[in-house]
């Protein structure tokens, strides 16, 4: 029985920070695993902080074969979608993504992270983020509304016990600025059509239009994923961080694929207002399989 990192599941957190490495010698990748494996125990919460540590998918399965799913893939190439419009991929080499009740906390504990591996790592990618409204995101509506239940979400986001990665799952990491001008001098109607949903109570429409985001991410067709979406930024510079987690990657990236456009040729409409900044894919091993490391 191998079991998930708490941190996947800790809804409610109030302060975030997603830190992003880059080895300094591949030669030394076991190495700095083990140091990055050991800084907590990823299933339990220590001085208010959660901890999720994710692999670039070709380094956890170069570090621990037989605990790392055969088929999963980095964000190693752009999604050249339809328009010109562009998905970029930053692939890093790992992950430390840190969620807590009080930002000090989460500063001290990142700032620990970066000291714990200063000479095998490089912080490449530092982002932090906080909850707006409660639930909704920074263009105003609800974010997650398709979401399972943490009853069901397990079944969702996990690889299942007897194949390799049991216990782990495949994470999905962007960040999406927003153009805030462009949106909110849009009509509410007119943000409905874009989203697929109504805006104050998110009730998907019943004639959403083809190119509504609702409609291109439609997990009845490419299938189920667990979100942890956050905004982020500052008054100026600011849009959302999207953090997905699959038992399967290809509900992912088929995904992206059909908001670019890749699939029916619809572009999603949601895309001319919000630009995609960052691209990660990173594994999330189960507790056991860290442990192994240390």
């Amino acid at each position: 029985m191998y079991t998930p990192q708490a941190g996947i599941f800790a809804l409610g957190t109030s302060s975030h920070a997603y830190l992003e490495f880059d080895i300094l010698d591949a030669k030394k990748s076991k190495e700095f695993a083990s140091t990055i494996s050991s800084i907590h125990e990823p299933r339990t919460t220590t001085g208010g902080v959660n901890f999720v540590i994710g692999f670039r998918p070709e380094l956890w399965r170069d570090i621990a074969p037989n605990h790392a799913p055969p088929d999963v893939e980095g964000f190693n190439n752009a999604i050249r979608g339809a328009e010109g419009f562009d998905m970029p991929a930053t692939q890093h080499d790992a992950l430390v993504w840190l969620s807590g009740s009080a930002y000090d906390v989460i500063f001290d504990m990142a700032r620990s992270v970066v000291h714990d591996v200063a000479g095998q790592a490089s912080l490449t990618e530092e982002t932090s983020s906080w909850p707006y409204r409660h639930d909704r995101d920074l263009t105003g509506f609800i974010d997650g509304s398709e979401n399972p239940t943490l009853l069901d979400a397990p079944d969702v986001a996990l690889l299942p016990e007897g194949v390799p990665g049991a216990g782990g799952s495949v994470l999905l990491l962007q960040k999406w600025k927003h153009k805030t001008t462009e949106w909110e001098a849009l009509p509410a109607d007119h943000q409905e059509g874009i989203m697929g949903r109504t805006k104050l109570d998110s009730i998907e429409l019943e004639n959403k239009p083809p190119d509504s985001h609702v409609a291109r991410t439609d997990q009845d067709e490419f299938g189920e994923i667990f979100r942890r979406n956050m905004p982020y930024g500052t008054v100026d510079n600011h849009g959302t961080m999207f953090v997905g987690f699959s038992a399967d990657q290809k509900r992912l990236s088929r995904m992206l694929d059909s908001m670019a456009g890749l699939i029916t040729g619809t572009r999603d409409a949601l895309t001319r207002y919000t630009q995609p900044l960052t691209g990660s894919y990173y594994f999330v091993p189960s507790v056991e399989s860290l442990r192994r490391l240390r």
